[in-house]
């Protein structure tokens, strides 16, 4: 079962007029980067699913590998593999060997931003990657969603309303198909430095996470 955007139809995906361009600046000043779309990683019949904001510079914007190579992917591999959900605790490149167990990770906008900030019409527009995802993934049962953006990318993928549901780190919200979205703050570099999150309450999301999975399998 192939993964669904395959690198193939994102790497042609110019919909955004502003990341395009800025993608074609980034490829000229770092021609070793990936500078593209970035594709989603890790299992395609995964029970998980996590959605992340959009690639950073350096890391899955250089890598090709979402949460790889930069800071906002130390927290999360570092407990992924606490949790059984990947082979290694450590993400370096594409190429490193690391595998993901019941588990699959995919941004909202899947071109890096200037500035980190997607714009709400690059959103919308590329919401329709997620909207395929989800509607080609029947085995899946928990959308992890970190931070709002992701959160309401999920909603909006999903076809439901953003004011029913509202973002909150450790949330959990029944959706309409059965599956269950859980909300936690983005492991970004601000947050983890500024002890908005911790690495013991991304540990309890991550055990709520679990417990869904046991009681939905």
């Amino acid at each position: 079962m192939q993964l669904f955007p395959d690198p193939a139809i994102l790497n042609s995906c110019v919909a955004c007029p502003r990341l395009a361009g800025f993608l074609q600046e980034v490829r000229r000043q770092y021609p070793a980067y990936h500078a593209r779309p970035v594709a989603p990683f890790g299992d395609p019949r995964a029970r998980l699913l996590i959605v992340g904001l959009a690639p950073g510079m350096h890391g899955a914007n250089r890598s090709g590998r979402p949460f790889t190579g930069d800071h906002a992917g130390i927290l999360l591999y570092q407990t992924l593999h606490h949790f059984g959900f990947a082979s290694r605790a450590e993400s370096l490149a594409a190429d490193d060997g690391l595998a993901l167990i019941d588990c699959r990770i995919t941004n909202a906008v899947k071109c890096l931003p200037p500035q980190n900030k997607p714009e709400p019409a690059e959103i919308s527009t590329c919401n329709r990657f997620l909207a395929a995802e989800l509607r080609r993934s029947p085995e899946l049962r928990v959308i992890l969603a970190l931070g709002g953006v992701a959160h309401k990318a999920v909603l909006l993928a999903q076809g439901m309303k953003q004011s029913a549901r509202a973002f909150a780190h450790g949330a959990r919200h029944a959706l309409e198909n059965g599956q269950v979205l859980i909300d936690s703050y983005h492991c970004s570099r601000y947050n983890t430095q500024t002890r908005r999150l911790s690495a013991e309450s991304f540990a309890d999301v991550f055990t709520a996470v679990r417990a869904e999975l046991e009681r939905l399998a």
